[in-house]
This record gives structure tokens, sequence and C-alpha cells, in this order.
């Protein structure tokens, strides 16, 4: 098990900086291999599931979501979203935090807990090291791109 974060200061209002990061399907757009498939109604709130399918063809896994806290930011009071990993290979949780930063950009907070099925603690430091980059590149692209 891991857990890790990453810190971000965007030149976007907060409003839009949530848009970026927690509209779900745009994750496939920046994650390699990766498919997002929400399989609730819109809009995102408490209890939307989404599912993160990682592969290619039939090899890969799928790592299934639930969004158990969700605030967005509104009138200067900080943004919240935490989703729970729920699959076989992959346990855990995120959590998104979006609020008004220095100099009228937006601080973000992503802070992540990650446990892979069968993965001994021996490689935890990998594992962080690799998670750490392919998360930090894909907020990277999410907050670039509108």
């Amino acid at each position: 098990m891991v857990i890790f974060s990453l810190e971000r200061t965007p030149p976007l209002p907060p409003d839009e900086t949530w848009r970026r990061l927690t509209q779900w399907h745009r994750h496939a757009d920046v994650v390699p291999l990766t498919r997002i498939t929400v399989v609730t109604p819109a809009p995102t709130r408490e209890g939307t599931r989404f599912v993160a399918r990682t592969g290619v063809g039939p090899l890969g896994f799928d790592d299934p979501m639930e969004v158990t806290t969700w605030c967005p930011p509104a009138e200067g009071e900080p943004g919240r979203c935490r989703l729970e990993k729920r699959g076989r290979v992959i346990r855990g949780w995120a959590e998104i935090e979006v609020r008004p930063g220095p100099g009228g950009r937006t601080r973000v907070q992503w802070r992540e807990e990650l446990r892979i099925r069968f993965l001994p603690a021996l490689f935890d430091p990998l594992l962080e090291r690799t998670a750490r980059a392919v998360f930090g590149r894909a907020v990277n692209r999410l907050l670039r791109r509108a």
C-alpha cells in the first residue's frame, strides 16, 4: 500500500479547475491505454460510479470507483471529492481538493492511497514513484486542456 499526494497551482479559477479534474471521461484522454465508462446517470454526485478499464483487448483490468464525497467549490469555499476504488486488482481511495490559491491561482491537492492485489510491499517504493509520475502527468494534462 502506498499513499502519495500531488499539489498544483494552475492559473485557473477554482470552478474551471474543478470541472477539468472531475469530468471523468476526460481522464481516458490523458492516461494511456485507459477507457472510462460512467455507469450512473449524470450529473456527478455522491454515489456516482465509473470504471477505468486499462489494457489492450482482453488483457487488462477494471478499476471501479465510486464518488463518496462530492462538494464542488462555491463562493470562495474549497471543493472536495473523494473516490473509493473498489476493484479486484486495485483498491484504495483518491481525494481531490480545489481551493483559491495565491495570486489568483487555484491550489489543487490530489491525495491517493493505492493497494494492488498480490503486489508485495517490497514494490511499494517503485509503485509510489510510478503512481506519482503517472498521476502527476495526468493532472497536468487535465489542467492544461479545456
